[in-house]
């Protein structure tokens, strides 16, 4: 097992009605910026909740945070948390929102151009220098309420890019699962799928002495798969909605990335098909993680097989025929959670996709990616054409 220093200071409050408990997670004398993205909460009952908990609070409002949020929309937010001291944010949202909110953070205090943060990767430790904040998650997919990184979009040169740091953690997240309720179809089908991949992203490498570690990864990857189809069409189920809601947080909080490598290309990869096309986050990684296992089949077989031993039950004559079975399973799952696992099936006019992120990652020095750190821009080419 790798070295590790673990560090999560979340006070993560999880279940029924805790939004009530917000008066006593935020400061009595803040100066609150309530964030948000597109109004859903209005419909869905989380704002007047949260209204009603924060009654007498000295509130302003900030609402239309996109999917993907844009650095120019978070911008106008850090000019008025500048404008009117504010000195506490509260995201109310997915990770979007979050993760927008994580930049917010950052960027009211930073001195020199903002978009600096995300394009030379800028991590943040002073927590003095940053804004605090607390989050109450309204859609589960990424992790983001119980973590300090961030992705972020430049709309202007379409980047998707991140931002991190130990001072960006949120000071509280609650996390209420029957919130999901009222999400569309869709977006469970992309919590599932965004969770899921990220177990694959620090578990799918290659085999390791940190047993512990494996276990935590596997047993996330097997609720998931048990909970990820019934959830999406029964979200007020609570057994099916918590072991969810659970298991997004737990997929990237830190716990199961200590000690082991990990890989991340099929991020990498993906953000540039949502920065192009706009296609859901969640839905590029279905398109590109199997691709990717196949491409770099060599290096990853060992552990695909013993993923579809463990996590899919396969059994097999060989170490390569566990393993092309461990990809086939993968991929059906990915269907039976309404997934597209071609690149188009989900955009037009893509013939120069690959020419397109091969060049985005040779002018960023992108060249060597993945656990071994062998991904090279050949390989991104491949994987990419075999997504067409």
């Amino acid at each position: 097992m790798n070295n590790f220093e673990l560090y999560n200071p979340v006070n993560y409050i999880f279940g029924k009605g805790q939004t009530e408990k917000l008066a006593t997670l935020v400061p009595k004398e803040a100066k609150v910026l309530l964030a948000y993205g597109g109004g859903s909460i209005f419909k869905n009952g989380v704002h007047e909740a949260i209204t009603s908990a924060l009654k007498g609070y000295d509130i302003t409002e900030f609402g239309g945070i996109e999917p993907n949020p844009r650095f120019e929309t978070l911008m106008k937010a850090v000019q008025i948390i500048r404008e009117q001291k504010i000195d506490f944010i509260l995201a109310v949202g997915g990770g979007s929102v979050i993760d927008g909110v994580k930049f917010i953070s950052a960027a009211v205090n930073f001195e020199g151009d903002a978009a600096d943060i995300l394009k030379k990767r800028i991590l943040f430790t002073d927590v003095s220098k940053v804004i605090p904040f607390g989050t109450v998650l309204t859609l589960p997919a990424t992790g983001s309420e119980m973590n300090s990184g961030a992705v972020v979009t430049i709309e202007a040169t379409q980047e998707k890019l991140t931002l991190g740091g130990s001072a960006l953690f949120p000071k509280f997240s609650i996390v209420d699962p029957t919130v999901i309720t009222s999400l569309p179809k869709r977006q469970l089908q992309n919590g599932v799928v965004d969770a899921f991949t990220h177990v694959m992203e620090q578990y799918l490498t290659f085999p390791h002495d940190a047993l512990l570690q494996d276990r935590f990864a596997e047993s996330i990857l097997k609720t998931l798969i048990e909970v990820g189809p019934s959830v999406v069409e029964n979200p007020s189920d609570y057994k099916l909605a918590s072991n969810f809601v659970w298991s997004a947080t737990m997929a990237l909080n830190g716990l199961i990335q200590k000690g082991v490598p990990s890989d991340w290309a099929t991020h990498m990869i993906g953000h540039e098909l949502t920065a192009l096309y706009e296609i859901d986050h969640a839905r590029t990684l279905a398109i590109i993680g199997p691709n990717l296992y196949k491409v770099m089949f060599e290096t990853k077989k060992d552990k695909l097989a013993q993923y579809g031993e463990r996590v899919w039950n396969i059994t097999g004559n060989s170490i390569e025929e566990k393993a092309e079975k461990a990809i086939e399973k993968t991929v059906e799952f990915f269907h039976t959670m309404g997934m597209k696992t071609k690149i188009s099936e989900n955009a037009e006019n893509i013939e120069k996709t690959a020419d397109f992120i091969v060049n985005r990652f040779e002018e960023r020095g992108w060249k060597a990616l993945g656990e071994k750190q062998n991904v090279t821009i050949e390989k991104v080419r491949e994987i990419v054409e075999m997504s067409y």
